[in-house]
């Protein structure tokens, strides 16, 4: 079964069984690098994790993140009355992929090292983002139709070393393809970097941050608004890259998710009672 296909049973079977108010030891389970919904009217707040956020309509939207383990407390707001639904986070369901890359891209030098360092040293205040919701979903995706990315979760082994799993989506597209923005937003990063090669993040406001590496060209700068659907780069292979493709990454509160999950009506994910 395809990862989608996963996630429609999973929403069918949550759906049916999910209640606000779980007996004990019944707990839903929520699958690593997904996202799930709980809807009521009169939703006012929704969090997880320490982190407070405002609801879509009246929907709470959680996303789980690609390594979560254990169990989660979701919680949300109904006018005066909090509540809270703990669900477990299931196995992990991607698989492994191997790939060849020019050692200096596994073995860093110290040099290489430190620039990593500097790079992630800015990227990581991104993930603490909230504010207003500047988007709807589902969102754009970042290429033009007939494009299918592919690839989350996976394990990555580089040159038969392992390193950390595929936190985006891979779309194969010839060099050039215009690369347009999934949503309104702010761009706050758009840089080249060691891995990631030519790199654009866009901040849409309610804690989402979508991103988008291995451009040929960047077409956008820091603190530029862009429209859902503005090209702001071009398909490249710049970076940690076997040749042309796009990578598209989203974190939401914080969490690695699944941008394909975004993609669809949100009426598909997992709903958790009523």
């Amino acid at each position: 079964m395809t990862t989608a296909g996963a996630w429609l049973a999973l929403a069918g079977a949550l759906a049916l069984t999910a209640t606000p108010v779980l007996a004990q030891g019944s707990r839903p389970e929520v699958v690593p690098g997904g996202v799930v919904r709980w809807s009521a009217q009169g939703t006012t707040s929704c969090s997880l994790g320490g982190r407070i956020w405002a609801p879509l309509g009246d929907t709470c939207y959680f996303p789980v993140d690609l390594l979560a383990t254990g169990t989660l407390d979701l919680g949300r707001t109904l006018g005066a009355r909090d509540e809270t639904i703990t669900v477990k986070v299931g196995r992990y369901p991607y698989p492994e992929q191997r790939l060849e890359v020019p050692d200096r891209m596994v073995d860093l030098s110290p040099a290489d090292q430190a620039r990593v360092a500097r790079e992630n040293a800015r990227i990581a205040p991104l993930w603490e983002r909230e504010g207003v919701p500047g988007f709807s979903l589902p969102l754009q995706p970042p290429l033009p139709p007939g494009f299918k990315g592919d690839r989350f979760g996976s394990r990555r082994v580089f040159n038969n070393q392992p390193r950390s799993p595929h936190n985006g989506i891979d779309y194969k597209a010839p060099a050039e393809t215009p690369v347009t923005a999934p949503a309104d937003g702010t761009v706050v990063l758009a840089e080249e970097h060691f891995f990631a090669g030519n790199s654009v993040f866009v901040d849409h406001g309610g804690g989402l941050v979508s991103m988008v590496f291995h451009l040929a060209r960047i077409e956008v700068g820091v603190g530029q608004r862009v429209q859902r659907g503005a090209v702001i780069g071009h398909v490249g292979s710049s970076g940690r890259a076997t040749g042309p493709h796009l990578h598209f990454g989203v974190r939401w509160h914080g969490a690695r998710i699944d941008p394909s999950l975004l993609l669809g009506p949100p009426e598909n994910l997992p709903a958790l009672g009523p």
